[in-house]
């Protein structure tokens, strides 16, 4: 019997192309099961149809991603997201891509997805897979985690899937394979091909391979404008754009640089944010 194979794709980000580029590479590879690992929607311009594409499928499995979460919560109104972000122009792309799911009828869809699968396979350790950590989807999961952490989130799993921080990692931590499965359609390790993990099960045990595929980027940055995204969303969409064009991390340096000196997120602070971390 051939090996079984199980791919995990994550961080597909309303970038249909890419995700188009990655299922035609992963039914080249005799895959027996996708596993979606979260954020398939939000940030770029084809949040539905990406969704789309994947419920067509018959061989998905989802885990919850916080910004599958996030959009359904935005457009609810909900109360456990700070009142001010729904008056602040900021999050003017986050109102745009729940907008395009509502309108599609698949806004709800991403309440019914789990926080974690598990995969198993007779004679090899469990694979848990989760989008951020089996403990919150918004944990970064990498061979920066300590061996203690680890050992304590994968509870007996001698695998260990995330995703999130839009970069491929692995790491043997505390007798636990850890691995991150990067990203397809918004990676942040500075290479703009569409980026997942391949698990294969062997006699020796679960064999990953992390998988670059080469598709045309320039046609996703266009529909940022031709879409209305970047008309809707103004300074996110813009930094969405650029972070797709550069295949760096950029949104969150740049919170984390407003929250520290209390600034307002803006254009002005934006290119006071570039005059020291330059695209180029």
């Amino acid at each position: 019997m051939p090996p079984v194979r199980v791919a995990l794709i994550a961080d597909i980000h309303g970038n249909a192309d890419a995700l188009r580029a990655v299922l035609a590479d992963i039914d080249r590879q005799g895959v027996d099961r996708i596993v979606v690992n979260g954020d398939v929607v939000n940030r770029g311009p084809d949040s539905a149809e990406a969704l789309g594409l994947l419920l067509g499928r018959d061989d998905v499995t989802f885990t919850l991603g916080n910004h599958d979460d996030l959009l359904r919560l935005w457009h609810t109104r909900s109360e456990t997201l700070p009142p001010e972000w729904f008056a602040d122009p900021f999050w003017g792309a986050t109102e745009w891509s729940a907008g395009q799911l509502d309108r599609a009828g698949l806004l709800d869809v991403p309440g019914e997805w789990p926080l974690t699968v598990t995969l198993r396979e007779s004679g090899l350790p469990e694979v848990l897979v989760a989008h951020g950590t089996p403990a919150h989807y918004r944990e970064s999961l990498s061979e920066r985690t300590g061996a203690e952490r680890v050992r304590e989130l994968a509870g007996g799993a001698g695998v260990l899937v995330g995703s999130h921080i839009h970069r491929p990692a692995q790491a043997e931590r505390g007798g636990v394979l850890v691995l991150n499965t990067g990203a397809v359609g918004a990676p942040a390790n500075g290479d703009r091909r569409a980026q997942y993990l391949l698990l294969t099960a062997t006699p020796r045990g679960w064999q990953p391979e992390f998988r670059a595929v080469p598709y045309d980027v320039e046609p996703v940055l266009r529909r940022f404008e031709t879409s209305g995204l970047h008309a809707a969303g103004g300074l996110s969409a813009e930094i969405f754009r650029d972070e797709l064009r550069t295949a760096r991390s950029l949104y969150t340096p740049y919170w984390m640089w407003t929250e520290a000196h209390e600034y307002p997120r803006d254009e002005r602070t934006w290119a006071a944010f570039l005059r020291q971390h330059p695209l180029h």
